[in-house]
């Protein structure tokens, strides 16, 4: 991620690109924070958004870690 004065900018996979997009997606319109989708592995965002989107990405990957039985 690359912080700029109006946004930020996220440089990342095709499959984290559309998990963020629709994890904004999911948000009511006040709280949306994707500024531009400029193409399928990069996106500009608010700045405010930084935490919450690793705060998510945390979450999903956390949810979706695998533990072997003992």
């Amino acid at each position: 991620m690359v912080n700029a004065t109006r946004g930020l900018f996220i440089s990342c996979d095709i499959p984290m690109a559309q998990f963020i997009i629709n994890y904004n997606n999911s948000l009511p319109q006040s709280q949306k924070f994707i500024i531009h989708v400029l193409d399928g592995t990069h996106l500009f965002v608010q700045p405010h958004a930084a935490e919450m989107i690793k705060s998510a990405i945390s979450e999903f990957r956390d949810q979706n870690s695998y533990e072997k039985p003992t």
